[in-house]
C-alpha cells in the first residue's frame, strides 16, 4: 500500500490565502488623506500598521509588527552577549534594546554558561606574551599549539596559526562595530556601560591595553583602529555563540533599519526576504510580499500615480473615496432631529412622474399606440419566444403584444449648493474630516444619482470659494480668522443664477455666526463681535436668495446661542429651516436633507 504523508505548506506563499483587498487598503489610505495627511504618508502607515482585516480572511502582518519582532531577537542576542561575560548584568544592563527588565529572552538552558574571569585573563595573558615574542621574533609554531590547545574555546574558528588568529580577531572587531554602529545611541551606551564594569570588575583593563598595544603594530590597522578602541575589547572575549551573535546582531540591525523605512528614498524592495526568512521565517516573508503587492496594486489598478516618493490619489482614487464616504453616511444610523415621510430617505420609494422623456427606471412596460421610448429588445424578444413567434427558418417574428419599451421617470433638475465652514474652529471641534467626508459623498451622490443636477461645494473662512471635487480629499485648512457667509451666499447665487431653470437646493453646514465679509475693495473684513455691516452684508445675500427661491437649510454644529438666533433670523425671513444635528451625524443629515428635498422636487412640491 501507498504511503502519503502531508506536512505544512513551506515553499512560498499560501496558494490558497483570500487575494489581496486593494479597495479596502485604498479606504484606509484615503482615511489618511481626510484626516490630514499626504498620500505618501498615509500609504506608508497602511503599510506600517497593515491593511485592516475587514473581511475575517486574515491580513499581512504590518511592518511594525514585523520590526517588533526583530527586535525581541535583537534583545535575545544582546543577551547572549552579556551571559557571555557575566553571570549576571548589572543593574539596569538588561535594557539594552529599549526593553526592560522582563524583556522576552532565552531560557537558561539556550544560553551559554557564563565566562570564568579568571580565564579571561589567562587567556589574555597568554594572547599578549605570544604576540610579544612574535614582535621579538620569538614566537613558534608550537607555542601558538599550546595556546590553542588551552584557549580554543575562545576561537571556534580554529586559526591554524597567529596571523589567522589576529585575522579572526580583525574580522570580529569589524563585525561587532558594524553591529554597534547601527544600534541606537541607547544601545550603544548601554554596552559600553557593560563594557567598562566587565574590565573593571574582572582586572581586565591592563590586559587589553597591551593586547591594543601589539595589535597596533601588526599589519591589520582595522582590528587596531575598529576593534580593540571602540569598546575596550569586549568583542574579543566571547566564545562561538557570542561571535556569532554580533554577525547575527549586524543582519538584523540592518534589516530592523529596511523594516522602518525611515530613511530618505526607502522602499519595500529594500527588505532583505532571505534575511527576513533567517529572522523571522516564511510567515513573515508572505506578509512582506502581500505589502509590496498592495503598493504594486494601488498603482496597477489606477488609485495611485506620481513618484514612490510623492504618490498622488488619481481620480479614479478619489471616485472611489466619494464612494466609500457615502456609503458609510447611508450605512449610519437616520439622523435623529427628523424623518422623512417614516422611512429611510435613501430606500423610500416615491411616486415619481412616469413620461415619456427622461431617464430609465430599470423596468419595462408594453407599447402604447404612439409610444416614443425605447424599446426594450430583451423583453421584447424573450415575449415572442415565449409565445411561439419562432419562424421556420429559425428566426424571430415578434408580435404587436410582445414588444415592450423602457419605462423612464420625469426628473427636474436642480442646481445643488453646500456651503460648508472651514474656519479653524473646525478643525478645534473635530469637525475637519466629518465635513470633508460629507461634502465628498454629496458630490458623489449627485453626480451618479443625479447626473442631470449642477452641484458646487462652497468652501468659506474669511473668503469663499469653489472647491473642485478632486481638491476635497487633500483639503488642509488655513489658520485665519472669519466666517464669511456673505461671500458663500453670493457665489452660490452666482451658480443658481446660471442655471435659472433649475430647482435651488442651498445647504449651509457652520459652527459660527457670520464675523467677516468682503468690503467694498473685496478684502475680507474681519471682527469680533460682528460687526453691524457683516450681519447687514450677510442678511441682505439671504434676502437675494429668498428672491431666487432658494430656501436655506442651515446646519448647525455648535450650541452657541448667538449662532443659533442668527439662524432663526435667517430662517424667518428666507422660509428655510434649522437644523441641529450630533456633530457625528453630521453627513447623514446633509444627504438624507439633500434627498428629502429632491424628492420634493420629483413630486412638484
Amino acid at each position: 500500500m501507498d504511503r502519503v504523508r502531508y506536512r505544512a505548506y513551506q515553499d512560498g506563499p499560501d496558494p490558497l490565502a483570500p487575494p489581496l483587498d486593494i479597495r479596502g487598503a485604498l479606504d484606509e489610505v484615503g482615511r489618511g488623506v481626510m484626516a490630514g495627511a499626504r498620500p505618501g504618508d498615509a500609504l506608508r502607515e497602511v503599510l506600517r500598521t497593515g491593511p485592516h482585516d475587514s473581511g475575517g480572511q486574515g491580513s499581512p502582518a504590518g511592518l511594525e509588527e514585523l520590526r517588533r519582532r526583530v527586535r525581541e531577537r535583537i534583545e535575545r542576542l544582546l543577551d547572549i552577549v552579556l551571559r557571555e561575560v557575566l553571570d549576571e548584568p548589572p543593574p539596569g544592563m538588561r535594557q539594552a534594546a529599549g526593553g526592560n527588565d522582563t524583556h522576552p529572552t532565552r531560557a537558561d538552558g539556550d544560553l551559554p554558561p557564563p565566562l570564568n574571569p579568571h580565564r579571561l585573563r589567562a587567556m589574555l595573558t597568554a594572547l599578549n606574551d605570544m604576540l610579544a615574542a612574535e614582535e621579538r621574533g620569538e614566537h613558534s609554531p608550537a607555542a601558538f599549539d599550546r595556546f590553542m590547545a588551552q584557549f580554543a574555546d575562545f576561537f571556534p574558528e580554529r586559526p591554524p596559526d597567529l596571523d589567522h588568529l589576529i585575522d579572526t580577531l580583525a574580522r570580529r572587531a569589524a563585525t561587532a562595530q558594524r553591529a554597534l554602529d547601527s544600534l541606537t545611541p541607547e544601545q550603544r551606551a548601554e554596552l559600553t556601560s557593560l563594557a567598562d564594569h566587565v574590565i573593571g570588575s574582572a582586572g581586565l583593563g591592563t590586559g587589553l591595553n597591551l593586547l591594543a598595544g601589539h595589535l597596533r603594530t601588526r599589519r591589520n590597522p582595522d582590528l587596531a583602529r575598529s576593534g580593540a578602541t571602540s569598546m575596550d575589547g569586549i568583542e574579543v572575549l566571547g566564545r562561538g555563540e557570542a561571535a556569532s551573535a554580533w554577525e547575527e546582531l549586524v543582519d538584523l540591525t540592518e534589516l530592523d533599519t529596511a523594516l522602518g523605512q525611515d530613511y530618505p528614498g526607502a522602499a519595500l524592495e529594500d527588505i532583505d526576504d532571505d534575511a527576513v526568512r533567517r529572522a523571522l521565517g516564511q510567515s513573515a516573508v508572505d506578509s512582506v510580499a502581500r505589502l509590496r503587492a498592495i503598493e504594486r496594486g494601488l498603482r496597477e489598478e489606477g488609485y495611485l500615480r506620481g513618484t514612490r516618493n510623492r504618490p498622488q490619489l488619481t481620480p479614479k482614487a478619489l471616485r472611489r473615496l466619494g464612494e466609500t464616504a457615502l456609503r458609510d453616511i447611508l450605512t449610519a444610523d437616520r439622523p435623529g432631529d427628523r424623518r422623512v415621510g417614516g422611512h429611510s430617505a435613501w430606500n423610500g420609494h416615491s411616486a415619481a412622474p412616469v413620461g415619456w422623456s427622461g431617464e430609465p427606471t430599470g423596468t419595462s412596460c408594453p407599447t402604447e399606440p404612439g409610444d416614443e421610448r425605447a424599446i426594450d429588445v430583451v423583453r421584447t424578444l424573450g415575449n415572442a419566444i415565449a409565445r411561439g413567434r419562432s419562424t421556420p427558418d429559425g428566426g424571430i417574428r415578434p408580435r404587436m403584444e410582445d414588444i415592450e419599451v423602457t419605462e423612464t421617470e420625469h426628473r427636474t433638475a436642480a442646481a445643488v449648493c453646500l456651503l460648508v465652514d472651514l474656519s479653524y474652529s473646525m478643525v478645534r471641534r473635530g469637525l475637519w474630516t466629518s465635513t470633508k467626508q460629507t461634502a465628498m459623498a454629496l458630490h458623489t451622490l449627485v453626480t451618479t444619482r443625479f447626473p442631470q443636477d449642477a452641484v458646487r461645494i462652497i468652501g468659506f473662512n474669511d473668503h469663499a470659494r469653489e472647491i473642485p471635487a478632486s481638491d476635497l480629499a487633500e483639503l488642509t485648512p488655513d489658520r485665519v480668522q472669519g466666517t464669511n457667509l456673505q461671500h458663500a451666499l453670493a457665489l452660490a447665487g452666482r451658480h443658481l443664477d446660471r442655471h435659472p431653470d433649475f430647482t435651488p437646493i442651498v445647504l449651509i453646514v457652520t459652527d459660527g455666526e457670520p464675523t467677516a465679509h468682503l468690503a467694498g475693495d473685496g478684502s475680507p473684513a474681519f471682527q469680533w463681535p460682528p460687526s453691524a455691516q457683516t450681519t447687514a452684508a450677510t442678511l441682505a445675500e439671504v434676502d437675494r436668495m429668498t428672491r431666487r427661491d432658494a430656501r436655506l437649510r442651515i446646519v448647525l454644529l455648535a450650541d452657541d446661542p448667538r449662532l443659533r438666533t442668527f439662524a432663526d433670523d435667517v430662517a424667518r425671513r428666507n422660509g428655510g429651516d434649522v437644523v441641529q444635528p450630533d456633530s457625528t451625524m453630521l453627513g447623514a443629515q446633509v444627504v438624507h436633507d439633500f434627498l428629502a428635498r429632491r424628492r420634493g422636487i420629483r413630486r412638484g412640491q
